[in-house]
């Protein structure tokens, strides 16, 4: 029956505790508490527990009761079909508790859905089934015929395991003449039968004397042991050997080696020879201690010869008699009180475990519940537990030596997916000796993370007339949950671009994200779009998260740069630029301005001198188009130059265009008329805009010796011309912020720039206003106000205004 028990409870009802609930208890009531017979019946009713727990009879099956005992016998069991609490194996009260007056089993009643722990304390009541005995049936014993009447000799005593009135209460002796009996109790409140002459005896008269000796105890009914005494009549032996005190207590430590000394008697006889010889031996002594100690006949040593364990025998009483060679002997009582030491580590038993927990169980959901044993006693016995993981987990003590087991914080199965948490426990003794287990904790996911893409923003770049079917680019989604919460679907938001569904644009694959463009595309009729493609996961619910993709088409080089001042005519010359006698080197002659309808590197625009008469007297920034005066003018009346400068773009292959300007030095403005005048009439044809133009230009250079003697005067400092490309890039050159990024390579930048053009022939009063993208610029209108330009190469993106 035992064995079935626990098997049952082992495989079978602990496994359904660890799987099956999440929130358990412990019972902190009061214990129920039974007073019971031993020896009672199997299958008698102690108690009823659907009473005494308040429970009803319908939560028995559902519950399902069970005795936890933490001894190897269950001796109870409960009835789960009325409640009752019964008696499952036979009960012996001296087998439990030996020679204590108070016996006390301490069980603990399990309850599941939910868990609840009932401790109960059932006293064992003693009954009288037990009878005195003697340890020997036949006592022998010697008497010298000199004995004196009133002399007293030792008879071995009976015992009785019961106790209270059921233990041994007297002793009788069959009534004669010659012998009476004295029942002698010591300070331990043991009762010593001895047999007192009550007349001289006479070895010629009597040999031998046979007498019974009854040991009865208090029980009813009564019972009795008995024993024979044989007396034979011995020649004089008139003293008594005398122990020191009649009892000898003594406390050993249970981790005391074999063969250790535990106590030497030592009886004294005042006879000599013979009759003063003492020997020593186990009046009464149980089998439980004949297996523990020993003792030398003569010398009166006790040793132990077996192991001592405080768990096991507390205590062990015996008896030791001294009998000289007369045959008159005395009796003393041993009492060896085993001392426990710390020699029992703590055992740690799984009661319950969730496992896996989900991550969103809030702190304080209970994990385990663990039950702590220590067989020691004491400070030795006293147990305190802690975890590893103190951060995530705490471990708090609850009742009867269980521990909870719970979250102390939020999980997340992002970070730790699972954890090794190790319980040590340490007892109170000295060495301390502790005990580990380790539990190993899985944490469930839950979908509560996001997809999310490895880029905040998408931007592609294609070039224009891509064929249909072509796959663009790759958008990637990761998620940091497990399985179907980290399985991700991809999509495009429906948009319309133009009115057009972008789905006409544009298709994805949704597993691995691949974009695929569903047409050719244009660039001069579409330059860019967007759209948002979301990735959504598995999980229930599903989570999802949107990103945006940019599409940037890319322009070939095929506009060549517009050169927008000097205005060339029909023939591809410009009218005259006036210089004055007084002007030195580094004087700003004119600026020529140019754009490109293209973009990017296609745009990026740079001045060369064509064609020039003297290298060395003119010289113009490559970048910003000004032409200055590379040295002081030849000191001549009249000088009159004509160049030509070449504007080219920076795209593969380079586009470009040229102007012709016309170049008098002279003293006044005055002077330069009548050179004027004879290019008009050399002119095969001159139209009414070119006068006008002229007429312009001869006003704007009055102007400008105007503004250049007062700005001499003001600021009294020479003009420097720009040497290299960073003043081109402070001073002239058009920085940008590109609706699609720039991409450094060989190719052109993805998008032109629309900016108004602000003309006068000073540098410093020149700029350009750069305004936000266009779309669909015609190139033939690249000389109103809202143009494009192309910025490449290595060139800055900020978009400004800057003065040329």
């Amino acid at each position: 029956m035992e064995s079935e028990d626990s098997s049952s409870i082992d495989s079978m009802a602990w496994q359904v505790l660890f799987l099956c609930f999440t929130l358990f208890s412990v019972a902190a009531s009061n214990p129920l508490h039974y007073s019971i017979p031993e020896e009672m019946k199997i299958n008698a009713a102690v108690g009823n527990l659907v009473k005494d727990l308040g429970l009803t009879t319908n939560e028995l099956e559902i519950r399902k009761l069970r005795i936890v005992s933490h001894n190897n016998r269950n001796y109870f069991n409960v009835s789960l079909e009325n409640g009752n609490l019964y008696v499952s194996d036979r009960i012996d009260r001296e087998e439990l508790c030996g020679s204590e007056q108070i016996c006390v089993m301490d069980l603990e009643i399990l309850a599941e859905n939910p868990v609840n722990v009932y401790p109960v304390k059932i006293e064992i009541q003693d009954i009288n089934d037990n009878s005195p005995t003697f340890f020997k049936n036949l006592f022998q014993l010697g008497i010298s015929e000199s004995a004196s009447p009133g002399s007293r000799f030792i008879l071995g005593n009976a015992l009785d395991p019961d106790i209270g009135t059921n233990s041994l209460q007297s002793y009788t002796l069959d009534p004669n003449l010659q012998f009476s009996l004295k029942v002698k109790t010591d300070t331990e409140g043991k009762k010593h039968p001895e047999l007192i002459l009550a007349q001289s005896l006479d070895r010629e008269k009597q040999k031998q004397y046979t007498l019974i000796l009854t040991a009865s105890d208090g029980g009813n009914p009564l019972k009795t042991g008995t024993a024979c005494i044989t007396i034979v009549v011995q020649d004089a032996n008139d003293n008594y050997p005398v122990f020191s005190q009649d009892a000898y207590r003594i406390h050993l430590n249970e981790n005391s080696p074999l063969g250790s000394l535990v106590l030497q008697l030592n009886a004294t006889d005042e006879d000599e020879g013979s009759n003063g010889e003492v020997t020593y031996s186990f009046s009464h002594m149980s089998e439980k201690v004949n297996n523990v100690f020993s003792m030398n006949t003569e010398t009166g040593i006790i040793r132990t010869k077996g192991e001592l364990d405080y768990e096991s025998a507390k205590s062990y009483e015996m008896t030791v008699e001294a009998t000289d060679g007369g045959g008159l002997g005395a009796k003393c009582t041993v009492i060896i009180q085993i001392e426990d030491v710390n020699d029992n580590a703590p055992e740690i038993m799984l009661a319950s475990l969730s496992n896996p927990i989900p991550e969103d169980s809030a702190p304080g959901t209970l994990v385990a519940l663990i039950h702590i044993t220590d067989l020691d006693s004491g400070r030795n016995g006293e147990v305190t537990c802690q975890i590893s993981e103190t951060i995530t987990f705490t471990l708090t003590p609850s009742s009867n030596n269980y521990y909870k087991l719970v979250t102390a914080t939020h999980l997340d199965r992002e970070k730790n997916s699972s954890y090794n948490i190790t319980a040590i426990c340490e007892d109170g003794g000295s060495p301390q000796m502790v005990t580990e287990k380790i539990m190993y904790i899985v944490i469930f996911d839950i979908n509560d993370n996001f997809p999310r893409f490895d880029k905040p923003i998408y931007i592609v770049y294609t070039p224009e007339h891509t064929q249909a079917g072509t796959a663009l680019h790759a958008v990637y989604a990761s998620d940091r949950d497990d399985n179907e919460n980290a399985e991700i679907i991809h999509s495009i938001i429906n948009s319309n671009i133009d009115n057009i569904p972008v789905t006409s644009y544009v298709s994805i694959n949704s597993i691995t994200g691949e974009i695929y463009a569903q047409r050719s595309f244009d660039y001069e009729q579409l330059r860019e779009f967007q759209f948002q493609v979301m990735a959504k996961d598995s999980g229930s619910p599903p989570l999802s998260s949107n990103v945006t993709v940019r599409i940037c088409i890319i322009d070939k080089n095929d506009n060549a740069p517009k050169i927008l001042y000097p205005s060339p005519d029909t023939e591809g010359s410009a009218l005259f630029e006036f210089i004055p006698h007084s002007a030195e080197k580094g004087y700003l002659v004119t600026k020529v301005i140019a754009v490109d309808a293209d973009s990017g590197h296609n745009a990026w625009l740079s001045y060369h001198l064509l064609q020039v008469p003297d290298p060395s007297l003119f010289n113009i920034g490559q970048y910003t188009g000004e032409i200055r005066i590379g040295r002081d003018l030849p000191d001549t009346e009249s000088l009159r130059q004509k160049l030509v400068v070449l504007v080219k773009d920076n795209g593969v292959p380079s586009l470009s265009s040229t102007v012709t300007l016309n170049l008098v030095m002279a003293e006044n403005f005055q002077q330069v008329v009548p050179e004027i005048r004879r290019q008009l009439n050399n002119s095969a044809t001159v139209s009414n805009t070119t006068f006008y133009l002229v007429i312009a230009i001869g006003l704007i250079s009055l102007l400008f010796i105007v503004t250049v003697l007062i700005t001499v005067i003001a600021k009294c400092r020479k003009t420097h011309s720009p040497t290299s490309f960073d003043a081109f890039n402070r001073n002239v050159y058009p920085q940008f912020t590109l609706g699609c990024p720039s991409e450094i390579s060989d190719t052109s930048l993805p998008f032109p720039f629309s900016y108004d053009v602000c003309v006068t022939l000073d540098s410093k009063q020149n700029e350009i206003a750069y305004l936000k993208p266009v779309q669909n610029v015609p190139t033939e209108n690249l000389i109103d106000t809202d143009d494009s330009v192309i910025v490449g190469g290595n060139m800055p993106t900020e978009q400004v205004t800057q003065k040329l």
